[in-house]
């Protein structure tokens, strides 16, 4: 694959924190949700993706506020959240704090109502059945672009500089990324990023569609997150995740990859991550933000969150009055993912190592390392209490407990008892 794109240098060592507006505080607006910055950026997070901040369509709109990602004018801000000047305000004070901020373009479609269907119907596709414009299948409040038009790719990328010119936003999140004609990616790519580089994270699994990563920095994990699932709930054995990793490890580092246990998609439609996978949930995050790739989080997930949010309508998350309860635990991977060389993600000079230990059939643990930075993770994948063996040449020196602060000797062996479902993280 012939790599055109670099990602920016930050791009290696951040982590996303997906925002939902709406649902966020129970203003649901720009200015309330400023006031979470202090909170996040001492939670270690890195980048925010705001879900999409653009006016939403009013025709055919599903529940009482639609969906954000039905469209009304790619230029324009959804007034339920704000003004903007409130949107520049909140990237300016998030810029001030080091964050960098991505916003959602969802490029393949708009709402029915979208400007551009009255002053340009000729940039949809047309449906030949109702000589209407055509939807995309099961998504009947959304009408699909016609990327083959090219006064529509101009019209696109103009509208994606928009944001970049106007807001200094730092990047996209890409929504169905693989419905659109990968030329176009490619062609915005090449004319935006001479305004600014840019971050691009395309929605599109590289095990399918291994191409985008021609335009992309990074990609989804949707093969492992649908493997993981499984995993848990049908008992499948540790090759079925096994077997999965070593797909995309084959795939090298021409796209780094985002690993996640949940999304504003999965939580709403499928589950939040302690439907779908129980106990293993931590485990999995752990796994997130330390294999190689970027850790991904959803607005609420260090409450954590035990809810099904709407999509459609006004749902404010059940925050706790205290601090969230997990936050400690997402800080210390997010720190450590940001400050330790060895967790860079698409660094060929970073090498990760699969452990041996004396439960094979249960235990996933493997020592990721640059030059002298390392860091060393075992988990427990079962539901069982287990008697953990290491025996790895690789080991030697002082290792430290991420969560604990108890630090270790290891000369080649290390003995311990997990409980079920448990993970633990040393850096070296």
């Amino acid at each position: 694959m012939i790599k055109e794109f670099k990602p920016v240098d930050w791009a290696n060592g951040t982590n996303i924190y997906e925002v939902n507006i709406r649902q966020y505080t129970p203003e649901g607006t720009f200015n309330a949700f400023a006031k979470e910055l202090t909170r996040l950026k001492d939670m270690g997070v890195q980048t925010l993706w705001f879900m999409p901040v653009t006016p939403i369509a009013k025709k055919k709109r599903k529940g009482s506020l639609g969906s954000y990602y039905a469209c009304a004018d790619y230029t324009a801000i959804n007034p339920e959240f704000g003004t903007i000047d409130d949107f520049k305000d909140l990237i300016r004070e998030a810029h001030a704090m080091d964050f960098k901020v991505i916003i959602d373009w969802v490029a393949n479609h708009t709402g029915w109502d979208h400007v551009w269907t009255r002053e340009h119907p000729d940039y949809y596709l047309k449906d030949e059945s109702t000589q209407d414009f055509k939807t995309p299948e099961g998504m009947d409040d959304i009408i699909a672009l016609d990327f083959h038009n090219p006064e529509l790719v101009r019209a696109m990328i103009h509208a994606m500089k928009f944001w970049v010119e106007e807001c200094a936003i730092d990047g996209f999140r890409c929504d169905l990324a693989f419905w659109v004609k990968l030329e176009f990616w490619k062609k915005a790519r090449n004319q935006l990023d001479v305004v600014k580089p840019l971050f691009w994270l395309g929605e599109f699994d590289e095990l399918v569609h291994p191409e985008y990563c021609e335009a992309f920095d990074a990609s989804y994990t949707w093969t492992w997150m649908h493997a993981t699932e499984d995993f848990y709930k049908k008992d499948l054995p540790l090759d079925s995740l096994l077997t999965v990793l070593k797909k995309y490890d084959d795939l090298g580092d021409s796209c780094m990859r985002a690993w996640f246990t949940c999304n504003h998609d999965e939580n709403s439609w499928n589950g939040t991550e302690y439907e779908k996978y129980g106990d293993m949930a931590k485990a999995l995050a752990v796994f997130s933000a330390t294999w190689n790739g970027i850790p991904l989080l959803y607005s609420g997930q260090e409450i954590p969150n035990f809810k099904r949010l709407k999509f459609f309508d006004r749902d404010t998350i059940a925050w706790a009055s205290a601090e969230p309860t997990l936050a400690s635990f997402y800080k210390a991977l997010l720190e450590l993912h940001t400050k330790n060389p060895a967790l860079r993600s698409g660094d060929p000079l970073v090498q990760t190592y699969r452990i041996k230990t004396s439960e094979p059939a249960h235990v996933l643990a493997y020592l990721r390392k640059k030059g002298a930075n390392e860091v060393l993770v075992v988990l427990n994948l079962s539901g069982n209490n287990l008697g953990i063996e290491i025996i790895e040449e690789r080991l030697r020196g002082i290792f430290r407990n991420v969560f604990s602060g108890a630090e270790y000797d290891l000369n080649m062996s290390m003995s311990f008892e997990m409980g079920s479902w448990e993970y633990r993280v040393y850096e070296k």
